[in-house]
């Protein structure tokens, strides 16, 4: 389960990544106030954007703050999301939502609104604009 990006105007970044923690390819992802990337989750905000790259704990630089590769959020970047809590429907076309974790949607949860749903796929994808990331639409962490 993951983001998936779909499309729309493909940015880049290299951040460093939070030392000791796991990420999976599709995790979305936000700064953790100093100046390392951490897992989204049910609280989080300002995203930053979707991992590229896998760490594991047995890889060398786990423990390290290694920059990893992350495709920037935004207003015209589209993903597909896997949702973990609720069922997604074409009537949550338009709406907001909030995250499950990391890698999922909690379509029926609405107080964070952090994740625009675009398009029903099934009840359990969508297609989904972060609309709660650092450059747009300020979300505070809780």
């Amino acid at each position: 389960m993951a983001f998936r990006y779909k499309s729309g105007p493909l940015k880049l970044d290299w951040w460093a990544k939070k030392a000791s923690t796991a990420f999976a390819v599709g995790d979305l992802v936000y700064m953790d106030g100093s100046g390392e990337i951490q897992l989204a989750d049910s609280t989080s905000g300002d995203h930053i954007g979707v991992c590229l790259k896998a760490v594991a704990s047995t890889d060398s630089d786990y423990a390290s703050t290694t920059r990893i590769p992350v495709i920037r959020v935004g207003e015209d970047v589209i993903f597909e999301a896997d949702v973990g809590t609720g069922t997604m429907t074409q009537n949550l076309e338009g709406t907001y939502c909030d995250l499950k974790d990391e890698n999922e949607l909690d379509v029926s949860a609405t107080s964070k609104n952090v994740i625009f749903l675009k398009k029903f796929l099934s009840s359990t994808k969508a297609l989904c604009v972060v609309s709660a990331h650092a450059t747009d639409r300020r979300v505070a962490t809780t």
